[in-house]
């Protein structure tokens, strides 16, 4: 699933390929939007903002689109073969080929495309909290926003972008993991130390990620993430076994990660997740468990 690294690292490629070209391809494959044409209009910029992406054109356009599940945009070059996927999943198509080797950006899979007057934009991203890897980031707004319902599982509040922008399932697993803790402990319960260094970690992780090809949480070359992906095999720090686990509020559940040794807090007993974890008190973990996060890479 593509998070904020992955948008940032598209609307880089986005940017690179057509920004201050003049659009002679614009062909967009949803009836919606079937019979607008953008050519000859100047793309200024590619912008992220959390997990959308914002290609404003000359004329006060843009095009906003979200990559969801299993949405891309690819850039290829003239007579380069279209890898993205067949054609019926295509949802758009912009090329500026005029002023250097030609570059033609395919949206495929998008399940989200409008196109919005660029003072409207608000109608798309309003909602979103700080932005990890954006110029607006405030870490302590986005812990504020988290902490303003305690009793919500720490996964979920992580999930939720009008808390911050930017966290997808990967992270929300490895975060929970650095912090000792499972992704069910309300967000109430936890420490006050481990809340302070919760904004200053995940704008780590995505920063520290955001140019690299390979994802990795780890800093360990073909160990890239502690507990993401790797259910029922051996915990990275204690060898316990890893486990995984639906998390969601009912309308939509993830497959989460952790270890049952290494996380202190609530957590399934089963594969099957719980809808909500109970209330604990601020502060209050497990005695036996380590309540120091480990250090990441940079």
């Amino acid at each position: 699933m593509p998070e904020g690294d992955t948008v940032w690292q598209t609307a880089k490629r986005l940017h690179t390929a057509l920004a201050g070209e003049m659009l002679t391809v614009s062909d967009f494959r949803v009836p919606k939007y079937a019979t607008v044409d953008l050519t000859g209009r100047t793309v200024l910029d590619v912008t992220p903002r959390g997990k959308h992406l914002l290609t404003r054109v000359e004329g006060g356009l843009t095009v906003h689109t979200h990559l969801g599940m299993e949405g891309s945009w690819k850039v290829f070059a003239d007579q380069e073969r279209w890898t993205g996927g067949p054609s019926y999943q295509i949802r758009v198509i912009l090329a500026a080929a005029d002023a250097r080797p030609g570059r033609t950006a395919v949206g495929y899979r998008l399940p989200v495309l409008d196109l919005m007057r660029t003072t409207e934009e608000d109608r798309a991203v309003g909602h979103l909290g700080p932005d990890l890897l954006g110029p607006d980031w405030a870490p302590d707004r986005a812990l504020a926003n988290l902490l303003a319902d305690p009793a919500r599982p720490l996964g979920e509040a992580l999930l939720d972008q009008r808390n911050l922008a930017g966290i997808g399932n990967v992270y929300k697993s490895e975060l929970c993991f650095l912090l000792r803790v499972t992704p069910w402990l309300p967000v109430g319960a936890l420490p006050t130390e481990h809340a302070a260094q919760l904004p200053v970690l995940a704008k780590k992780l995505l920063e520290a990620n955001r140019d690299r090809p390979v994802r990795s949480t780890t800093g360990r070359r073909g160990q890239d993430l502690f507990v993401y992906g790797r259910a029922r095999r051996p915990c990275l720090r204690c060898g316990t076994s890893i486990r995984a686990a639906d998390q969601g509020d009912g309308s939509r559940e993830r497959p989460t990660y952790w270890c049952p040794n290494c996380q202190a807090g609530p957590a399934p007993n089963t594969a099957a997740a719980a809808r909500r974890a109970p209330r604990t008190a601020r502060g209050t973990l497990s005695p036996n468990r380590p309540s120091t996060p480990p250090r990441t890479t940079n």
